[in-house]
């Protein structure tokens, strides 16, 4: 068991702005509840973890100047819309110990109950105007010198990964004593990322919005979102992840107008076929995949630098047949991937996605799944369809604290869905780790076809 021995309420360092505070269409349709990971050091320094949660709480204290919608706090307002008040209620952070070694941790898989000690404590049944959107717990473990856990959680609502990972990042080199460069300094004016008015003939039809394919002979998704889904990481090295690039590419010529299928493109159709496979579902079965693209210099003119906030875009590729995703090379699927990046990288497309949503009564209709919410959601995202990401450029293991960068970077909670994340290691030579969550009942076959099919 872990205990909290401390906790802080920090607040920004200087007085900042206050009241309502701007969130875009694509904020709205983010969840609202957090977002969590974990970081692990392995530290043999001499440096004392009570001084260190002190400069900590004074660096988080300076970094909420800059950021400081995040010291605010969310509320609901009319059609299921959310609203930003910048009232600096202040973030929230814990001092704990744990009773266990790191090594009893073992892997600090999400599907140990366990690791759930090292994170924040949310009570969501508590009025949201209470809850703050930021918090993070440092813990310290039994014996191992000064090994700890740093776990954050950031209301999704304020925050894509790319902004939370830049957040952190900042938040630990003012820790370890450094300054900040001005053009490290988020921008946080989201009036830039609105829906423009398109006229009604420039708006497009939008399949990421709509009911996903359900299994054959099925009228709704319950079943499937009552099963169990197990997390597992799988790693491919530098040799492995050209092999799969290659066997996508078969038949690709220097000549060729297109570009050669990328990572995420050849690895995310390798996934979707294994778990296709895995699922033994008939071969006349609509199966697609869901993924998200990051429109920072996607629309125009590009997002300034830095931009804070949700800079995402959904879509979804064709609805595909199961038996076709399986017989075809993987070349078929990394083509319905890339079509769909594509559609969603126009500028056009994405403001006409903002649009879309601006137009709802009710944004909560499609407001992305989320484990207190996926229930009643009509859009849940398991089998026969999957959902893709990538975190393959985000600097994952940068969040050095004075301690060095972390031994361990990972997720704390199991989807309650199929999803397969790719993300670097932190050796940076190449290999890839992916972040797999699936039904437990068909884990044991993914696994199996994922390397067989190598």
């Amino acid at each position: 068991m872990a205990s909290i021995i401390a906790s802080y309420v920090v607040t920004p360092k200087e007085e900042t702005p206050k009241g309502d505070f701007c969130l875009t269409e694509s904020d709205q349709t983010k969840r609202w509840s957090h977002a969590t990971t974990i970081y692990v050091y392995n530290n043999n320094n001499n440096v004392n973890v009570n001084e260190l949660v002190q400069r900590m709480r004074d660096s988080l204290s300076h970094i909420l100047v800059h950021y400081y919608p995040l010291s605010g706090r969310l509320s609901w307002t009319e059609g299921g819309r959310l609203k930003m008040d910048c009232n600096a209620k202040g973030a929230l952070l814990l001092q704990a110990e744990s009773k266990k070694t790191m090594a009893e941790y073992g892997d600090f898989s999400p599907n140990d109950d366990a690791i759930k000690e090292l994170m924040p404590n949310i009570d969501y049944s508590q009025p949201m105007e209470d809850i703050p959107l930021f918090l993070a717990q440092v813990t310290k473990f039994h014996g191992d010198g000064n090994a700890i856990a740093i776990s954050t959680a950031i209301s999704h609502t304020m925050s894509d990964g790319v902004s939370a990972v830049h957040f952190i990042n900042l938040w630990a080199k003012l820790t370890r004593g450094e300054t900040l460069d001005p053009n490290e300094l988020p921008f946080l004016d989201r009036n830039v990322l609105t829906a423009a008015g398109l006229p009604a003939s420039r708006r497009f039809d939008h399949p990421e919005f709509k009911p996903l394919p359900l299994i054959l002979g099925r009228t709704d998704n319950i079943e499937e979102q009552k099963k169990k889904t197990r997390f597992t990481l799988l790693k491919l090295t530098a040799e492995q992840v050209q092999k799969l690039k290659q066997k996508a590419n078969i038949g690709y010529s220097d000549e060729s107008k297109e570009r050669p299928y990328s990572r995420f493109e050849a690895i995310g159709a390798h996934i979707w076929r294994c778990a296709c496979m895995a699922r033994e579902l008939d071969k006349n079965q609509p199966t697609l995949a869901k993924t998200v693209v990051d429109v920072r210099n996607k629309v125009k003119p590009p997002l300034p630098r830095n931009y804070f906030g949700n800079g995402l875009s959904t879509t979804v590729t064709t609805t595909c047949c199961v038996g076709d995703i399986i017989s075809e090379p993987v070349s078929y699927g990394a083509k319905r991937i890339r079509e769909a990046v594509e559609r969603a990288s126009n500028d056009e497309y994405i403001r006409s996605h903002l649009e879309y949503v601006a137009r709802q009564e009710r944004v909560d209709v499609i407001r992305t799944q989320s484990s207190e919410e996926h229930k009643a959601n009509v859009f849940f995202s398991g089998n026969p369809n999957i959902v893709l990401g990538s975190w393959l450029q985000m600097p994952l293991y940068e969040a050095d604290f004075g301690w060095g960068k972390p031994n361990h970077f990972g997720q704390t909670i199991v989807a309650p869905f199929d999803l397969a994340i790719l993300a670097p290691t932190r050796d940076a030579d190449g290999s890839i780790v992916i972040f797999v969550h699936f039904q437990m009942a068909h884990m044991h076959n993914f696994i199996k076809f994922f390397w067989d099919n190598l």
